[in-house]
């Protein structure tokens, strides 16, 4: 068995150091690694990610992070992710890490994702550049997971995004906004790579649980949804529990 704490969109500014250390100390009793489903910060700027990286640097379990539209917003992801790699933190963005757990490996594959809607009622590359870029984009995120999936050679997979690959977890958010949430892209990736569990955030109002068209679980881990410091599945090669 293979425990995975996740959470994502704690959104820590320069007034939150400190908030969320005290709850991730014994995080080495209770799981064997911890993702951030990302949002990590505010605004995305250098300051701000220093305050994540003190709050989840240094921990007793790997830490394994995507970034998310917040951390993004400064337009310095690769400066925010320099600093959360010089503390430890692994950051991916369309490839993999590979964790050795009591025998078994684990390996995570993590991109930020994008949006573009879901089946039936989804975007296209059709019409204005503006909409063929943002399609386009997303359609260039999801292969990349699809291929960073593919590459893993382990015991169990995990897909780790921002962006969430299936409705199901969008419910309580408004349904004119899933376009801009996640994407059917991103799902039919975890479901070609006998994926074992897929965790993302970014849906502050929608739920924890849902499942991709292939059976695969899929979990919303943003913060204000699983409202605590971090949540725990346990996984098995072969299956998935709660």
């Amino acid at each position: 068995m293979i425990r995975i704490a996740a959470v994502g969109d704690v959104h820590l500014g320069e007034d939150a150091r400190g908030r969320l250390r005290p709850a991730l100390e014994e995080l080495g009793d209770c799981a064997d690694v911890l993702l951030l489903a990302g949002d990590l910060t505010r605004h995305g700027t250098v300051s701000e990610a220093r305050v994540v990286a003190d709050e989840f640097g240094g921990l007793p379990v790997p830490v394994v992070a995507v970034l998310g539209n917040h951390d993004h917003h400064d337009d310095k992801p690769h400066e925010v992710s320099a600093v959360l790699r010089d503390a430890g933190i692994t950051v991916l963005e369309g490839d993999t890490t590979t964790i050795d757990v009591n025998g078994h490996t684990l390996g995570v594959a993590g991109v930020k994702g994008f949006g573009g809607g879901f089946a039936g009622k989804c975007g296209s590359a059709f019409g204005e550049p503006e909409m063929k870029a943002f399609i386009r984009h997303t359609t260039e995120i999801a292969d990349s997971l699809r291929a960073a999936l593919g590459r893993l050679d382990t015991d169990v997979k995990v897909a780790l995004t921002h962006y969430a690959p299936v409705p199901d977890t969008l419910r309580g958010e408004p349904p004119e906004i899933y376009p801009f949430l996640g994407s059917y892209l991103l799902g039919e990736a975890i479901d070609a790579n006998n994926t074992h569990l897929a965790v993302h955030g970014h849906a502050h109002f929608g739920n924890e649980h849902g499942m991709t068209p292939g059976g695969v679980r899929v979990r919303n881990v943003a913060q204000p949804v699983i409202r605590s410091a971090y949540t725990v599945y346990c996984v098995e090669p072969a299956v998935v529990e709660v």
